[in-house]
C-alpha cells in the first residue's frame, strides 16, 4: 500500500493496533437481576449483578484468589 507521507503511514497502523486491541478485549458479562455472590440469591441492585457492596466485594476476593493461586 502505497502513503501520501509517512504520518499516513503511522495512521494507518495505529488503526490497525487498535482495531487488533478492540477485537481481543475482553467483554463484561451482562448485569444479572440476582446477586451473583454464591447462594445469596438476593435481587441485584439495578444495572449491578450484586445485592450490595459487600457481596460485590466477596466476589472479587474470590475471583483475585483464583487468579493468584492459578499461578
Amino acid at each position: 500500500m502505497m502513503y501520501a507521507d509517512i504520518a499516513d503511514q503511522a495512521n494507518a497502523e495505529a488503526e490497525q493496533h487498535l482495531n487488533a486491541a478492540l477485537a481481543r478485549r475482553v467483554r463484561p458479562e451482562p448485569a444479572s437481576a440476582v446477586c451473583r455472590n454464591g447462594d445469596c440469591g438476593e435481587p441485584s441492585v439495578p444495572s449491578t449483578s450484586y445485592c450490595c457492596c459487600e457481596c460485590r466485594e466477596d466476589a472479587e476476593k474470590i475471583a483475585r484468589a483464583k487468579v493468584f493461586n492459578r499461578h
